[in-house]
């Protein structure tokens, strides 16, 4: 009878990592460090490292949501929200998390605003980041959530020429959590 292979686990690797010293993981970080622009941003954001963590995340929500068209760069969606998934693995700070959620929907609306985008993909993963923007806002204390709570409202005025009702969606999603547009 022949054995059931499976795909190595978590514990698996546990389980091997258990075995290393202090200079086996070190240098294991050091390879993973050394083998990804991913891991570096990982690693510095996690320990508070190379001045503005943010940076490589909001550089990549920016590639994806507003590319260069003369280059011939497509969008994607799921790439920019993978940037602030990423993020909320390395450390996941409330303020900062607002902050790329913000950021991802001045960008999202200022592009399809720019370039006339009609794209009913692209103003759904919107409209769902603006909830998701407004909900991490309110959370902020007192004082913050004004400030981010500002920008989201600008970042709506880029919506009224959009089509497929994204507009009155955001400003609903805008009033809903008490935000005045």
């Amino acid at each position: 009878m022949a054995t059931k292979k499976t795909t190595p686990s978590w514990n698996d690797v546990k389980t091997k990592l258990a075995d290393c010293d202090r200079a086996g993981l070190l240098a294991l970080v050091q390879d993973m460090y050394a083998d990804s622009k991913d891991n570096q941003a990982f690693l510095h954001t996690r320990f508070g490292r190379g001045g503005d963590v943010l940076k490589p995340y909001k550089s990549a929500i920016e590639r994806w949501l507003w590319p260069d068209l003369f280059k011939q760069q497509d969008t994607s969606v799921a790439k920019a929200k993978k940037a602030i998934s990423d993020y909320k693995k390395a450390i996941g700070l409330p303020e900062d998390l607002a902050e790329l959620m913000v950021f991802f929907c001045e960008r999202a609306a200022g592009f399809c605003d720019a370039v006339a985008l009609q794209d009913e993909a692209y103003f759904d993963a919107l409209v769902r980041m603006f909830e998701q923007a407004a909900k991490q806002v309110r959370s902020l204390p007192a004082g913050r959530h004004e400030v981010f709570g500002a920008r989201l409202v600008s970042a709506c005025q880029h919506c009224r020429d959009l089509g497929y009702g994204v507009y009155d969606e955001v400003r609903d999603i805008l009033a809903e959590h008490g935000f005045e547009t």
